[in-house]
């Protein structure tokens, strides 16, 4: 287990990565939507998009929609490549723990 990438292996930030993973390249999430689809409170999504945002995997945009601020979320390039390669590793580990 010590391939998988400990910073996506996190229960929570899987499920934070394989979420935003789902969207297509160029597109974001809301904060509040990720959230909602997770069922993770703001502040447990917060520290964990923390980390994934100090590892280079999740860009985090804030901006204005009218008065009201907006949190916008997506997976950089290098955080699509790294669950690709956590994937990767998972299904080569489980193929193997078969044999």
């Amino acid at each position: 287990m010590s391939d998988l990438d400990p910073v996506i292996h996190a229960p929570a930030r899987l499920r934070v990565t394989a979420t935003l993973a789902a969207l297509a390249v160029g597109e974001e999430m809301t904060f509040p939507k990720l959230q909602q689809v997770l069922g993770m409170t703001a502040g447990n999504l917060s520290t964990h998009l923390r980390k994934l945002e100090d590892a280079g995997y999740v860009q985090v945009t804030k901006s204005h929609s009218g008065r009201k601020p907006v949190t916008y979320l997506a997976l950089t390039l290098v955080g699509r490549r790294a669950f690709e390669d956590y994937t990767t590793t998972l299904d080569a580990l489980l193929r193997g723990a078969g044999s």
